[in-house]
C-alpha cells in the first residue's frame, strides 16, 4: 500500500468537480421541499458504495464488452467536457427524469446526482493514471464531504447566496475543462501507441 498525497488530492480535486456536490446545493435544498426530508448518510453511503463497487468491477465489465480503460477513458472525457461545459455556461445538455420522494435519497441523490455517469467514467479514468489506493482516499473525504454539505445544503445556500454558488461552479467548471482535455490528450496518446 503506497499513499502518495499529490495523487490523492488530484484525484480528490477532479472528483470533487465531477460530483459538483456544491453547485447540486440548490438541487439538493429543491429535493429536500419535495420529499420533506433528505437521508444525507443514507445518500452518501449508497453513493460511496457504488463508487467503490465500480472502480473496483469496471475494468471487468468493460473486458467482458471488449473495451479497453484508455477508451473508455477517451469517452470519459467526453462526458467530462459537456459536464464542464453546462457548468461553465450554465446550460443544461440532459434533462434529469422526474423523481418519488420515497426514495430521494437512493434517486436521484445518490444515483445519479453523485454516482452519476460522469464521475463513474471519472474513477476507470483515473485508475487508468493512478493508484486504487490513492483513489479509495480520494472517494472517501469526497463522500465525507457529500454527507456535510447534504446535512447543511440550506445554512451554505444562505451563507454564499445563489451567487457564491454560481462562481463556483463556473471555476470548478474550468477546472473539469482542463482536467478533461488532459484526460483526452493522455489516453488518446495511449491507444495510438497500442495501434
Amino acid at each position: 500500500m503506497e499513499l502518495n498525497f499529490k495523487e490523492i488530492f488530484t484525484a480528490f480535486m477532479v472528483l470533487f468537480a465531477v460530483i459538483d456536490i456544491v453547485g447540486n446545493i440548490p438541487i439538493v435544498i429543491d429535493l429536500r421541499k419535495k420529499a420533506g426530508h433528505i437521508q444525507s448518510e443514507k445518500a452518501s453511503i449508497v453513493a460511496g458504495v457504488i463508487l467503490i463497487v465500480f472502480l473496483f468491477v469496471g475494468k471487468s465489465i468493460l473486458n467482458l464488452i471488449g473495451i479497453d480503460v484508455n477508451s473508455f477513458a477517451v469517452a470519459g472525457a467526453f462526458i467530462l467536457f459537456f459536464i464542464a461545459l453546462e457548468m461553465i455556461l450554465g446550460i443544461t445538455l440532459y434533462k434529469q427524469e422526474e423523481h418519488d420522494s420515497k426514495t430521494t435519497a437512493v434517486f436521484p441523490l445518490a444515483f445519479p446526482l453523485i454516482a452519476g455517469p460522469g464521475s463513474l467514467t471519472t474513477l476507470l479514468s483515473l485508475r487508468a493514471e493512478f493508484r486504487t489506493e490513492n483513489i479509495i482516499v480520494a472517494l472517501i473525504i469526497n463522500v465525507i464531504i457529500i454527507f456535510i454539505v447534504l446535512k447543511t445544503s440550506s445554512k451554505i445556500e444562505r451563507l454564499i447566496g445563489q451567487n457564491g454558488i454560481n462562481i463556483i461552479r463556473k471555476v470548478f467548471g474550468v477546472v473539469l475543462l482542463a482536467i478533461a482535455v488532459k484526460l483526452f490528450t493522455h489516453n488518446i496518446k495511449a491507444l495510438f501507441d497500442v495501434v
